[in-house]
């Protein structure tokens, strides 16, 4: 059977072309047409490239391309070529493929680890109650002064009520409002509570003397 490198060269003869004239008019290097006609595969840079220079070839030759890589694909025998490459050289693109694969491997691990957290921030209080601190008024506060002043801290995305009455929270969780209290004890409520349901409290007792 004809190989598909000797009727290449058979027809470039035929036409009186050299390998320089083909070079020049495909494009293709010289030393990579001389392996083609000799059918030394392994020279070439890869299976894929080897099939388009089959095919460049034969069409700058006017033969059928379907009947030439036909043929090109009953011989070629790509995991043979690949064989007999250089070790150094498939050492080196088996490293850099698993190069690649692990860099790809840990770039997705931080995406995914970072996006965990992201979403573990945003919801956190999902299932935790939300932070709440009361600055004033202390617990058991005694006082002639029937103005108090309720002051605290909680997450800015909290909604803060005192006694039922909502409060503004500011961007960095502070919050705080006057109450004018009747003389004797008060049971002041103060809440946090978060978008999603979870709620928190802290009570004051405080006393205004008459």
């Amino acid at each position: 059977m004809i190989r598909i490198g000797q009727k290449l060269r058979d027809e470039r003869l035929r036409r009186g072309l050299s390998l320089d004239d083909v070079a020049k008019a495909t494009k293709i290097r010289q030393s990579f047409l001389l392996a083609i006609e000799k059918g030394d595969y392994s020279k070439l840079p890869s299976s894929a490239y080897v099939q388009g220079f089959v095919r460049n070839y034969a069409e700058y030759l006017g033969l059928s391309k379907r009947e030439v890589l036909a043929l090109f694909r009953r011989e070629f025998d790509e995991e043979k070529v690949f064989r007999v490459l250089p070790e150094g050289l498939v050492a080196r693109d088996v490293s850099r493929t698993r190069f690649r694969i692990h860099h790809t491997a840990l770039i997705v691990v931080f995406l995914l680890f970072f996006l965990s957290l992201f979403v573990l921030f945003q919801y956190r209080y999902a299932l935790i109650d939300p932070p709440l601190t009361i600055d004033s008024p202390k617990e058991g506060l005694v006082t002639e002064s029937k103005d108090i002043r309720i002051s605290g801290y909680t997450d800015p995305s909290a909604v803060v009520t005192v006694n039922g009455d909502v409060v503004s929270v500011g961007g960095d969780g502070f919050f705080t409002k006057q109450l004018s209290l009747f003389p004797g004890d008060t049971v002041i409520e103060i809440r946090a509570k978060h978008r999603l349901g979870k709620e928190a409290l802290e009570t004051r007792r405080v006393t205004v003397k008459e």
